[in-house]
């Protein structure tokens, strides 16, 4: 086994897992790596983990310790890549073409400028890399930004107080579903369960394994149940207290303890309430 760290390459750049050898290297810590062409720099942001034999050839390498006149080389490209975001946008106007220039990065060894953009539909800018390379002399790189990626650019604080997923150690984005939200209880009002990119919050599929496991041995909300006192409808499910609310036939409720061997023991009835994520 090899180990790695998950490394997010210069400042938006995507996230992957590189491998360090005998190199010391922990979160927060800014490491040369080996690149596509060359090499580029990136922040460490993940916990050692382990890989199989089998991948070890598909990893590349943690080259260094990022040192002084490493960052100051990274300074000076960021210097110049804000000079290159005024030369694009006044090239992106001359095409006439309708995209959003949100931000530009050299790569560390300035084989390449990467342009960051958003648009309604695909963009047809050939033309406009082209003039690119005759005024930079690098290779361009033209990269289309949704709006979660837009997000983890500019970074925030999310619902619960702490920085957002994707700017602190979220590695590539899953998919989250509607359907996620409504197996952990939670309430459908998009203002509850979107993140500040107005999609559905990345956390929410973190927990959906486990609450897809727990509910694996509890009755679905609206079965019948035949139980001691006769048959009741199932209201509420919580599958983390492992509690149901049931409504009898004679309209009576109670909230109950369900165990693996179908047993219940009788608890005090409150008012259903959907789970909460903080």
């Amino acid at each position: 086994m090899n180990k790695t760290v998950a490394v997010r390459l210069r400042e938006v750049g995507l996230t992957n897992l590189f491998a360090y050898g005998d190199l010391e290297v922990k979160i927060g810590d800014y490491v040369i790596v080996e690149a596509e062409r060359g090499q580029d720099y990136g922040q460490v942001i993940s916990e050692p983990e382990e890989i199989a034999e089998e991948t070890k050839n598909s990893v590349k390498n943690i080259v260094r310790i990022m040192h002084m006149d490493d960052l100051k080389q990274v300074k000076e490209n960021n210097s110049k890549a804000k000079k290159a975001i005024k030369t694009c946008e006044k090239n992106i106007s001359e095409h006439n073409l309708n995209m959003k220039l949100i931000d530009a990065e050299y790569s560390f060894d300035k084989s390449k400028i990467i342009f960051y953009f958003t648009a309604e539909g695909r963009i047809d800018f050939r033309d406009l890399v082209k003039d690119l390379a005759k005024i930079f002399k690098t290779r361009i790189e033209m990269r289309q930004m949704g709006v979660r990626d837009e997000t983890r650019l500019f970074g925030g604080i999310g619902p619960c107080g702490r920085a957002l997923c994707c700017t602190s150690f979220l590695r590539n984005f899953e998919p989250v579903t509607i359907k996620m939200a409504k197996e952990q209880n939670l309430p459908l009002n998009p203002t509850k369960i979107s993140g500040i990119c107005g999609r559905l919050m990345c956390c929410l599929s973190y927990e959906h394994k486990v609450y897809k496991e727990l509910r694996k041995k509890l009755p679905k909300e609206g079965q019948t149940l035949n139980t001691p006192k006769g048959k009741a409808r199932v209201l509420e499910v919580n599958p983390l207290k492992r509690e149901v609310v049931l409504e009898f036939e004679g309209g009576s409720r109670e909230r109950l303890a369900y165990d693996k061997d179908m047993q219940c023991e009788k608890l005090p009835v409150d008012k259903p309430k959907g789970h909460q994520k903080p």
